[in-house]
């Protein structure tokens, strides 16, 4: 039924004072977050510097992790989630606090100056969903425009370190809830990362990108059936890292419940491992092996290394972030597995970094955004079929507890509960096909 005319304005006009509102705090957050992010980078750019001219910081790792849980713990904060409490905030009512955005900095600078094996991107998703949400608590934003606004914080939290603004914006709409998107902060998170990409590249923080070098792989066949053998080893790969993290963290709470001794016991343990074996290349983020390994020249147990390390790393309580590890990790594995499958290295290395990244995130399309602002369009169908099957086969393992699964990775039934689909095997695929599943379903969430 045809709306009145006057009703039809009333809401043009509300879209229009909406539209308005979100461009505007979106400049807002784009501005101040891009800013912080801006800080962080020169300060971990100098922490990084200072630790290859001192090589004796590292033996101040174990007190570094100490430190770490003391100031937590000092804040209130001992038992903070990290992301996890950001994606919980996009959710549910749940207060982030200001106080994290500055702690979460300092604690990943100790990590980088002495040597821990971790990345950058956790730290940025946190300072810009906290620094987002406080923004929207100034202005008195509802329980609903909150959670936009704390996902245009982390959009241009991720845009501001790495450069990547399409492919950040995608990531924070795309990685709270597996199978959805939250298309209602489209405008403010593109808006937000455009902005804090241009300020972080007007103060000196370039952008990621990467030059493959060689001829690509033609779009046929025998190249495809190349990729997917390679995006089903990045899936397998994918779940290995997801389980390895966990399995570091569980490990140390229950060896050692105390954190500020299982600061000081990760980082001693991860000195000493770097000192005996000579690993100095695994410490910090490891972009520099990540730009060998695209050029196509990796160690084939780099990616083993640079895991063991990582999860011993943060799984004693050091911060800083699981993406870049994941990178580094997928990077060097593709490097070294590529050539085996007949593919150049430096492309199974940029295959490796994106496919890698979708299977530990569960974002395909940010992966497919990524790849592109990354490494240019060049055999950009190449890499969409490696993320879309490092996807579907990695499980549902991720590197944040906090995401959501609301969709199946098979079929297009919801489970609001979060509970995994039901396997129901039939003659053709996984599940015993009818209508009735759909109430089957129902059925379940009601019980």
């Amino acid at each position: 039924m045809r709306k009145p005319a006057a009703e039809q304005l009333s809401i043009a006009l509300w879209q229009g004072k909406a539209f308005l509102k979100w461009v505007v705090l979106a400049l807002v957050v784009g501005t101040v977050v891009g800013a912080a992010g801006v800080a962080f980078h020169h300060a971990l750019t100098m922490a990084a510097l200072l630790r290859v001219q001192r090589p004796w910081l590292l033996l101040l790792l174990p007190g570094a992790g100490a430190l770490i849980a003391l100031l937590y713990r000092l804040a209130g904060m001992e038992r903070d989630k990290g992301t996890n409490f950001v994606l919980a905030a996009v959710r549910i009512r749940w207060r982030l606090r200001l106080r994290t955005a500055p702690l979460i900095a300092l604690s990943t600078v100790l990590t980088h100056l002495c040597g821990g094996s971790a990345g950058r991107e956790g730290a940025a998703l946190q300072m810009g969903g906290c620094i987002s949400a406080a923004i929207g608590r100034f202005v008195r934003l509802d329980e609903h425009d909150t959670h936009i606004i704390t996902l245009c914080g982390m959009a241009a939290g991720f845009s501001a370190l790495f450069g990547t603004p399409i492919a950040s914006a995608v990531f924070a709409m795309e990685v709270v809830s597996l199978g959805v998107m939250y298309y209602s902060a489209i405008v403010p998170c593109t808006l937000a990362a455009l902005t804090a990409s241009l300020l972080a590249g007007r103060y000196g923080v370039d952008a990621s990108a990467f030059v493959l070098a060689g001829p690509l792989p033609a779009l046929d066949w025998p190249a495809l059936l190349r990729v997917g053998g390679l995006g089903v080893l990045l899936a397998l790969l994918s779940g290995l890292f997801c389980l390895t993290m966990g399995g570091a963290d569980r490990l140390y709470h229950r060896l050692l419940p105390n954190a500020c001794l299982r600061g000081a016991a990760g980082g001693a343990l991860v000195a000493a491992l770097v000192l005996v074996c000579s690993w100095e290349e695994y410490t910090g983020a490891g972009m520099e092996v990540i730009a060998r390994a695209v050029g196509g020249q990796a160690e084939p147990e780099a990616f083993l290394i640079k895991l063991l390390l990582t999860a011993l790393t943060l799984g004693a309580g050091f911060k800083g972030g699981e993406i870049v590890p994941a990178f580094f990790v997928g990077a060097t594995f593709g490097c070294a597995a590529a050539p085996l499958l007949g593919l150049p290295a430096a492309f199974g290395a940029a295959l490796g970094l994106v496919g890698v990244f979708c299977g530990v995130t569960n974002c395909p399309l940010a992966s497919i955004l990524l790849s592109f602002e990354l490494f240019g369009g060049r055999a950009l169908p190449l890499f969409a079929f490696c993320c879309a099957v490092c996807y579907a086969l990695s499980g549902y393992h991720s590197l944040y507890a906090g995401q959501e699964i609301r969709f199946s990775k098979f079929r297009p039934v919801q489970y609001e509960d979060g509970r995994l689909p039901p396997f129901r095997p039939g003659w053709f695929g996984l599940y015993r096909g009818g209508p009735e599943d759909g109430a089957r379903a129902g059925e379940d969430r009601e019980r």
